[in-house]
C-alpha cells in the first residue's frame, strides 16, 4: 500500500523534479539514497500543499468537461460497442474451446444483457456512462450474434 501512495504521488508531482519548478511547501517525499536527485513536492497552485482527495474530487468535474465535444462522445461510443464486440469474442473463444461451463457461461450473459438492458430503460434521464453501457452490451450482443452464425455455417 505504501508504495501504491508514492507512486501515486510520484506521478502527480513529477512537474516538480525540475530545479526551476520547485516551489517551497511544508512536507516533501525525499529519497534516502540521492537527495539531491529526487525531491518530489506536491504544492497546490496557491502554495499549499495538496492532498490525493483534492486530486480526486477533479476528476468528475474534468471528466465531465472532457466528453462535452460530440466527436469524443462519438469516439467512445464506438470503442464502447468495439469493446463489447471484443468481450464477446473472447467468451465465446474460451468456453467454447474448453468445452466446460458453456451453459453457465451463456445463462450469465443473458443475465448480465438483460439486467443492462433494465438498467437503461428504467432511467428517466439517460447520461453518458449509461450510454455508454448501453453501447458495450449493444456490440457485446452483436458479437454473440455473429459467433453464432459462425458455429451454425
Amino acid at each position: 500500500m505504501a508504495a501504491f501512495v508514492t507512486l501515486l504521488a510520484f506521478v502527480f508531482c513529477v512537474h516538480s523534479l525540475s530545479p526551476q519548478t520547485r516551489l517551497p511547501c511544508r512536507k516533501s517525499f525525499i529519497s534516502r539514497s540521492s537527495p539531491e536527485l529526487l525531491n518530489i513536492r506536491a504544492v497546490q497552485e496557491n502554495g499549499g500543499p495538496r492532498r490525493l482527495v483534492d486530486i480526486i474530487r477533479l476528476v468528475p468535474d474534468i471528466s465531465r468537461n472532457y466528453f462535452r465535444s460530440p466527436s469524443r462522445r462519438a469516439l467512445f461510443g464506438g470503442i464502447s460497442l468495439l469493446g463489447g464486440f471484443y468481450v464477446a469474442q473472447t467468451i465465446s473463444l474460451s468456453f467454447g474451446a474448453l468445452g466446460v461451463n458453456d451453459v453457465i457461461a451463456a445463462v450469465i450473459c443473458v443475465l448480465l444483457t438483460e439486467y443492462v438492458t433494465r438498467f437503461y430503460y428504467s432511467r428517466p434521464k439517460v447520461t453518458f456512462p449509461i450510454a455508454l453501457l448501453n453501447n458495450f452490451k449493444m456490440g457485446f450482443t452483436y458479437g454473440l450474434f455473429i459467433d453464432a452464425f459462425k458455429l451454425a455455417s
